[in-house]
């Protein structure tokens, strides 16, 4: 059996900068991430059987693991998306102080 990882990395989509900002506001006052990174992108995907090709902005969340279930509610609930993109992935490893500035930074 494998241990649970400490923390994650959630990654989510949405087509506003100001969106993208509330979002990351929120879970960064709540202390649900520690930080919360921004990127301008172009996304291209299949929406209502058409091609689609929009900008977005991808979000990287850093958390720990045992918010991630608070963590996607806040952005379900603040996503404007009909089917928001909300992907959780385990951080096996990773710089020993960063991490700490991690836990100490979260609930």
């Amino acid at each position: 059996m494998s241990a649970r990882a400490e923390f994650c990395l959630v990654i989510t989509t949405v087509g506003a900068e100001k969106d993208a900002a509330a979002i990351a506001e929120a879970l960064v006052a709540q202390q649900l991430a520690a930080c919360v990174q921004i990127l301008p992108m172009s996304s291209r995907y299949i929406w209502d059987g058409e091609v689609r090709k929009d900008a977005e902005c991808l979000m990287l969340v850093k958390a720990k693991s045992a918010d991630y279930a608070d963590l996607a509610t806040v952005i379900a609930g603040m996503h404007p998306y009909e089917i928001p993109e909300i992907l959780k992935f385990d951080v096996a490893d990773g710089n020993a102080a960063y991490l700490e500035w991690m836990r100490a930074t979260t609930r």
